[in-house]
């Protein structure tokens, strides 16, 4: 038996106003995009459009699991080092390596019209500079 199914495509642009670093939880702005696709089967796939920010997977039931990560991260690039390139700021280039360690894209799957995150997992888009940014990540869905 030959199973033949249309594949739909659905993007959409999320505009971000971020408060400087932090973690932004955009779990239920991009479940909404996904909810207004009409697609019930598939993968949404995200995707940060810019090189000091990162997306990520992670805790959203204890915020002390954030406050964690960002100190692990601080630890691990201080802004404090000499860098070559610091045109934009002291916290400039350790916001690309930061953002180099973690994605700047991510997959989830999509069942039932629904993404498919566990109990406590939360999608965050991770600001690294020290300002509040204005960003943009692409939602871009596939499926039936």
């Amino acid at each position: 038996m030959n199973r033949v199914e249309t594949t739909i495509h659905s993007q959409d642009v999320l505009h971000i106003r971020t408060a400087g670093k932090s973690f932004h939880n955009i779990t239920a702005t991009v479940e909404a995009v996904v909810s207004q696709s009409g697609i019930r089967t598939g993968l949404c796939t995200l995707f940060v459009c810019h090189s000091s920010a990162s997306l990520v997977i992670q805790e959203n039931a204890d915020p002390r699991v954030l406050k964690d990560l960002e100190d692990f991260f601080a630890d691990l690039v201080p802004e404090e080092r000499r860098y070559s390139h610091a045109d934009e700021g002291a916290d400039d280039m350790p916001s690309h390596i930061r953002t180099a360690l973690t994605h700047t894209s991510e997959n989830i799957p999509i069942c039932n019209g629904r993404l498919v995150l566990g109990v406590w997992q939360g999608i965050y888009l991770w600001e690294h500079r020290a300002q509040g940014r204005s960003r943009e990540v692409v939602v871009h869905i596939a499926g039936a």
